[in-house]
């Protein structure tokens, strides 16, 4: 079955749970137990690939416990370690005006004021204060502040971003 949709990478399989064939997760995402608003999920590691459907899930402790559906002991939970959790993108909620999805930006070639490419989004990192462009190109790596004092413009169209930024910052 050929799937053209978009997959986006929202955390992995940190290890099974109890007895009952629980997992724990461990979610690249703001809220964790956001990733249990998605009743389909797509597991991959080493080429493996393996849809599974959320049974039930709960937050203890900062931590995310998932059961899925079919997996009902700790021997076939501890197989999925180290499985990373893909949801499809079009299932994202839609955002406010000026928010974003991390994974909407990476890739995204980032261009200052004066035009100059300053290399395209590796990754955002987040700080505590406020999140970060980490962005890679023949300047040499920079970390701009995702803030709107640097931030003019996110276009989706161009896929780029304008920032106030200079070369030698």
């Amino acid at each position: 079955m050929n799937d053209s949709r978009q997959w986006v990478a929202m955390g992995y399989i940190k290890g099974a749970f109890g007895i009952k064939g629980w997992v724990k997760v461990a979610a690249n995402t703001e809220y964790p137990d956001s990733l249990l608003d998605y009743a389909e999920w797509r597991l991959v590691k080493d080429g493996q690939i393996n849809n599974v459907a959320v049974e039930s899930g709960k937050l203890v402790g900062g931590e995310l416990q998932v059961k899925f559906e079919g997996v009902d002991d700790r021997d076939i939970a501890h197989a999925l370690r180290g499985y990373t959790i893909e949801i499809p993108r079009e299932e994202f909620a839609p955002v406010e005006e000026d928010e974003y999805y991390w994974a909407d930006l990476v890739g995204m070639e980032v261009f200052n004021r004066d035009g100059v490419s300053l290399g395209k989004v590796e990754n955002l990192m987040e700080t505590g204060a406020h999140d970060v462009l980490m962005v890679n190109g023949s300047h040499g790596k920079k970390l701009i502040p995702f803030v709107s004092h640097y931030i003019d413009r996110v276009d989706f169209e161009t896929q780029s971003i304008t920032v106030d930024w200079g070369l030698d910052y």
